[in-house]
């Protein structure tokens, strides 16, 4: 089946990976020349990997699984593969991001920091909870084809609009990271006097953003939906009848109404056919 708008569709795709791409070799660009690099001994050095661990895999990864299914291509692929792709990407994102976490607190731990107190790590360990609870959710519920069909019309909805809600709040965690962090670790220069550094990570932020944007406008255009199967039985939450089935229904009532009306007519001619003989036997007679 042809992607309506198919032009724009690639253009914006290429722009969404060519800008998250970007976002990732900023990230590093910055941890690795600006933050004196990676390491895992409880320095700052293993705080670096925060950053880097959220923006490839709670961004980047998470964006492209967002829109796996909106590639043309993948069409023709059955929907179980793009559920199991989909599935996967998100699982990579969420150890990326636990990961990212445990980096977080073995340096507070290390350094005597407190946990938890900035706005920053409420919201942003909020968001890796709802994450994990969304992807455990999708598997066994959509992916696994254990729960009732019901059930599953009645998750679907809900599924889609927290995994878009999770995705824009894991993008405003980060800028939200990004602020403090750059808050904290510039004082000579002050990041209030716009130091390279400064100027290069707000960059990263722009990028963070726009990337954000794109997956957000390519995956609410509806025809750049994927089509629906013809012999999906996915209950519909809003009439509560399989897809495919309510199709079948109608044409199958579609039959009756023909048969009845081919009946109706057959009986009538019979009915005047009988009026005829009655009458031509009077005529006789």
């Amino acid at each position: 089946m042809a992607m309506d708008g198919y032009r724009g569709f690639l253009g914006l795709l290429g722009s969404a990976l060519l800008v998250g791409f970007l976002s990732v070799i900023f990230t590093l660009v910055w941890v690795l020349h600006y933050r004196e690099g990676l390491g895992w001994d409880g320095s700052a050095l293993e705080f670096n990997w925060h950053p880097v661990l959220m923006v490839t895999g709670f961004v980047f990864i998470q964006g492209i699984a967002i829109i796996v299914y909106r590639l043309p291509w993948t069409w023709k692929c059955s929907k179980l593969l793009m559920k199991s792709i989909h599935a996967g990407l998100n699982a990579v994102a969420a150890i990326l991001a636990i990961i990212s976490l445990v980096a977080v607190f073995d340096f507070h731990n290390a350094l005597k920091i407190p946990n938890m107190y900035s706005l920053h790590s409420w919201i942003g360990l909020i968001a890796v909870i709802l994450y994990i609870l969304q992807l455990l959710l999708g598997f066994f519920i959509l992916l696994l084809p254990w729960a009732p069909l019901s059930l599953r019309a009645l998750i679907m909805p809900i599924h889609i609009y927290s995994g878009l809600f999770i995705f824009g709040t894991v993008i405003a965690t980060v800028l939200m990271g990004v602020t403090e962090k750059l808050i904290f670790a510039l004082k000579q220069p002050a990041y209030n006097t716009l130091p390279p550094e400064g100027i290069f990570t707000n960059t990263l932020g722009l990028l963070i953003l726009v990337f954000g944007a794109l997956i957000f406008w390519i995956v609410t255009r509806p025809q750049w939906k994927r089509p629906k199967e013809p012999n999906s039985t996915l209950l519909q939450p809003n009439r509560g009848t399989p897809e495919g089935v309510e199709g079948s229904m109608a044409i199958n009532f579609g039959n009756m109404d023909k048969s009845d009306s081919e009946l109706n007519s057959e009986a009538a001619a019979r009915k005047r056919n009988i009026t005829l003989d009655e009458a031509s036997q009077r005529s006789t007679m």
